[in-house]
């Protein structure tokens, strides 16, 4: 786009896109206002977080899942427990992470059944309830799984139709057929074997975790020329599990390092786990050297400070989990360790920080000096700029404003599956949105969170309000977000308070009978939801009204005063443009 030098006119009201320009340029200051500058295309990419029950502070297993893509769907459905009748088959699709369609076609699981692989493998004769979104996130067992892309050789990538399985489609049949995080790996990993898997994907991270552990499983084409007829398994995986009181992340990299086989109680793998890497000569097991999962079959080169903190969100997991550690930002990638016991146990509040965490503090604080403009905005650069063909690297913060929804699960081994088993669900950006709680037991969710995409506004879609609170944010952000803080300590952090109580009463409730507790949460979790957002489609309004024109309107007192801007940002205009003082009046 061509940007005219026609609105940097000190004193006059700027667009937060003019605000983010203008920080760029003071950034670059070889760079003209009417100079192009291209964006570089989003890339997709998901953090999970990982918490052993003796890591965290009420001993609950914990997982987080951002679904970061800016163009996914972002719809949720609960699916019911089932009985299917003794010989009959379940149909497999191909399930696209990224593949959306307009609403008035047909929502994306109505649709992705057009895309029929052609495979149907026998049906269990019960499957489980669960609640899902792009992939499978809990059911009534409390299993709960998150994901990551981390990739693979391109070699190794297997697009055809070979491919029967893709990542969301493994989450699903998880979710319908099994109680622990052992039986939904060993599920997942034999299904892909058989019947092979890519196709939408290439290597990918899950953590999957019950109320008594969660390991990290990651699964990997074999590449293109894979049949069933080979007798060769048709992926290659490996699972690792983390040690009760320690935590993990994955940042978009394979994080399974050397494997221990002779050790079922901590690894889990296919067959041909090294095979594979030997023949495909990604291992030589004649080097002396153990082999290592991520170096064979997804290694990277980078570090924090290497990528400019685009590669930085490993490094700040553990800075953040462990200081005392003092890990550097130096240190490459590959090396971090697989996991670490933090520093104090971690509640759920804390994890739900992580989640927003930006960098603040930090040398790759990206609202630092000008590059947040005047009012300390994160998100003004959240992908590489390119200017006159020079590609400049920006933080990759943990939170993104490009997030679809942000979960963090729950599984807690003290209280029956359908109560121990909770999904704080937070949908769009992190740091204006708001958790809510959906138990394990629920029977329905909202209609509001099965509806909308990306471009057509609807009011009838829960996503939209927390949308809209997100853009009203941005235009004066170091302000407005004290406004979405005080809304988050109302609704948010009083959910999270209230956990205990709700805990008592749905547990009462299913001693007596298992489906009073069920209505009893489900309609808590709908009741609570669809208070958040009526909430936030108010805050939407309140934030457009106060700091419309860039000003703040009091609307207690219907006082309008400037919207104040700090003085080192003015300096720095002044500098950057020579700008001149007023003279000053003969007196």
């Amino acid at each position: 786009m061509n940007l005219k030098k026609s609105f940097l006119i000190f004193g006059l009201p700027l667009s937060a896109l003019a605000l983010a320009v203008i920080a760029f340029m003071i950034i670059n200051p070889g760079i003209g206002l009417d100079e192009s500058i291209v964006l570089e295309p989003i890339t997709e990419g998901c953090t999970v977080v990982m918490v052993g029950k003796d890591a965290s502070a009420d001993r609950s297993v914990i997982t987080t899942h951002t679904a970061d893509c800016g163009v996914c769907d972002w719809t949720w459905r609960h699916v019911p427990a089932a009985d299917h009748e003794p010989g009959s088959t379940r149909k497999i699709y191909h399930i696209s992470q990224i593949k959306t369609w307009p609403p008035d076609v047909g929502n994306k699981w109505d649709m992705s059944k057009q895309d029929y692989t052609g495979v149907e493998i026998p049906q269990v004769s019960h499957t489980y309830a669960y609640h899902h979104g792009v992939f499978g996130y809990m059911n009534e067992y409390q299993l709960a799984i998150a994901e990551s892309t981390i990739g693979c050789r391109r070699k190794m990538e297997n697009a055809t139709p070979s491919g029967v399985f893709d990542i969301t489609t493994l989450t699903l049949i998880a979710m319908e057929r099994s109680k622990t995080a052992r039986e939904a790996i060993k599920t997942m990993g034999s299904l892909a074997e058989k019947y092979g898997y890519g196709f939408h994907d290439s290597g990918e991270m899950l953590a999957v975790a019950d109320p008594d552990e969660v390991w990290i499983f990651e699964i990997m084409p074999v590449g293109p020329l894979w049949t069933p007829k080979s007798g060769k398994p048709g992926t290659v995986w490996c699972a690792q599990r983390i040690p009760d009181d320690h935590v993990s992340v994955c940042p978009n990299e394979s994080r399974i390092g050397e494997i221990d086989l002779k050790n079922p109680d901590y690894f889990l793998a296919s067959s041909n786990v090294i095979s594979y890497a030997v023949e495909n000569g990604y291992y030589d097991p004649e080097c002396g050297k153990p082999f290592n999962w991520k170096k064979a079959y997804s290694p990277t080169e980078a570090s924090a400070a290497s990528s400019r903190g685009t590669r930085a969100r490993l490094w700040r997991f553990f800075d953040l989990v462990a200081p005392s550690r003092n890990f550097s930002p130096e240190t490459p990638n590959m090396e971090f360790p697989f996991s670490v016991k933090p520093d104090k146990k971690l509640s759920l509040h804390d994890v739900i920080d992580i989640t927003r965490d930006k960098y603040q503090g930090t040398l790759f604080d990206p609202a630092e000096g000008l590059r947040g403009g005047p009012f300390s905005n994160p998100n003004y650069h959240p992908r590489p700029v390119t200017v006159e063909d020079k590609t400049y690297n920006t933080p990759r913060t943990i939170s993104v404003n490009r997030a679809e929804y942000t979960t963090v699960t729950q599984s807690r081994d003290w209280l029956p599956d359908p109560i121990g088993g909770i999904v704080w669900l937070a949908f769009g950006a992190q740091d204006t949105s708001c958790y809510m709680p959906l138990y394990a037991g629920i029977t329905a969710i909202p209609e509001s969170f099965s509806i909308g995409d990306h471009w057509v506004f609807n009011r009838e879609s829960a996503r939209w309000a927390f949308d809209y609170v997100d853009f009203h944010t941005l235009v004066a952000y170091s302000h407005a977000l004290k406004d979405v803080k005080k809304a988050q300590a109302e609704w948010e952090t009083s959910a999270i308070e209230r956990v205990p109580s709700i805990d008592i009463t749905a547990k009462e409730l299913y001693e007596q009978n298992p489906k009073l507790a069920a209505e009893y949460l489900t309609d808590y979790c709908m009741n609570n939801a669809e208070k958040v957002i009526d909430a936030w489609w108010k805050l939407g309004d309140h934030l457009l009204v106060k700091y419309n024109h860039l000003s703040i309107y009091d609307t207690e007192n219907r006082k309008r005063s400037n919207l104040p801007y700090p003085e080192s940002w003015f300096k720095e205009v002044i500098k950057y443009h020579k700008l001149e003082p007023q003279e000053q009046a003969k007196k």
